[in-house]
């Protein structure tokens, strides 16, 4: 007997609401510290809030500490701190629907409480200045996951978006991996070139991440990451969290956009004179502008599901046991019909329109990250 569609959501809706689901990268922050906004109020713009994480099921959450590449030295490690402040500030005012987590266990000790667990993770590895003590105060502070590069190089890594300064790693780049291995953190290689994927991998003694990054094989940016890195990644027992951003899952929206640079250069530096250092409203143009150029047929629309493409291409490729999900809230530009954190449970459909097994989809919603995140502790443990 076939299932019926209405069965087959009812019983979507049953796996997800059970299932641990994990988002990890977010980049809410930036709202909660230039516009002081309230996690606890269900928002008309934006992705994230606390009413919009229950409705898609969403229980735990890295929130990014992204820093803008063009702010460094002092300043970039004041801006995380700032970013940090205003997290703790929105956990302490909602501690009812909210916990600090630093670490695997004290996620499940949220889940049981029914609150939303709230990670931490730095974007950007130039917000340490190039400091070890650095590093080690936000590990302090419950920092437990950093995407080592964004946009640009720092002094020490190589990024995708960038030709090459040091082949991938320095020295100190290793360096600092390594101590992030004995702190216990998630070393996060999404944004970094290619060559530092692999000296990170060489160098590393815990599971990597990619916590916001596709399949090169269906859309070939930089960013995404081509077959040979994402078995590299698995055979290290670390998991590639695939991102919800158009640019990073559609090819047609890629080249779209591409053929649209000048009007979006245009755009962005209307918004910078217009909100200055206000990273979070000129996000929220951006994402302005693809809806715009999108309903004026200008860019191509992206469905949802292809997300579920890009996950399907990597279980293929690896199994279900190193496969993620990262949405980039906040701080991407949205498929249709996954706008923001209430409609999470379309993946869970998704996923198990394409056949997938219920203990699957649970790896694939959270339980992956979970594990690398236990993983990582359990090697920090044995390296101090």
């Amino acid at each position: 007997m076939s299932t019926s569609a209405d069965d087959l959501s009812a019983r979507a809706r049953e796996i997800h609401f059970s299932s641990l689901v994990f988002d990890t990268h977010a980049d809410t922050p930036q709202r909660l510290f230039f516009d002081q906004f309230d996690l606890g109020h269900r928002d008309a713009e934006g992705c994230v809030d606390i009413p919009r994480l229950r409705e898609g099921g969403v229980g735990a959450i890295f929130f990014a500490l992204w820093v803008p590449v063009e702010i460094t030295g002092p300043a970039a490690t004041q801006r995380a701190w700032g970013l940090l402040d205003s997290v703790s500030r929105q956990i302490e005012r909602h501690a009812g629907d909210l916990a600090l987590a630093t670490s695997s266990a004290q996620v499940r000790q949220a889940r049981a409480q029914g609150k939303i667990a709230v990670l931490l993770s730095i974007e950007g590895g130039h917000a340490i200045n190039n400091d070890l003590n650095v590093l080690r105060q936000f590990q302090a502070r419950g920092v437990r996951s950093m995407t080592l590069t964004h946009n640009a190089a720092t002094e020490w890594a190589d990024s995708s978006n960038e030709a090459p300064r040091h082949n991938g790693l320095t020295d100190f780049g290793r360096e600092v991996v390594r101590e992030m291995n004995r702190l216990g953190m998630l070393v996060d290689i999404s944004h970094v070139s290619d060559a530092t994927f692999y000296a990170v991998l060489e160098t590393t003694r815990a599971p990597l991440v990619a916590s916001h990054s596709c399949c090169r094989a269906l859309c070939a940016a930089p960013r995404n990451l081509d077959d040979a890195m994402i078995r590299a990644l698995a055979a290290s027992g670390g998991v590639i969290q695939v991102t919800f951003h158009g640019a990073f899952l559609s090819q047609e929206y890629r080249n779209a956009a591409q053929a649209l640079a000048a009007e979006r250069n245009l755009r962005e530096q209307a918004a910078n004179q217009r909100f200055g250092q206000n990273e979070a409203r000129k996000l929220i143009e951006g994402q302005r502008w693809s809806d715009e150029s999108i309903r004026a047929g200008r860019l191509p629309r992206v469905r949802w599901e292809r997300i579920i493409d890009h996950i399907d291409h990597a279980v293929r490729l690896v199994g279900a046991n190193h496969v993620g999900a990262g949405s980039d809230f906040d701080g991407a530009f949205m498929p249709t019909g996954l706008e923001d954190a209430s409609q999470y449970a379309v993946i869970t459909e998704g996923l198990l329109r394409r056949g997938y097994e219920e203990a699957d989809i649970g790896k694939i919603l959270g339980e992956n990250t979970l594990r690398v995140m236990g993983d990582a502790e359990r090697i920090a443990g044995a390296l101090r």
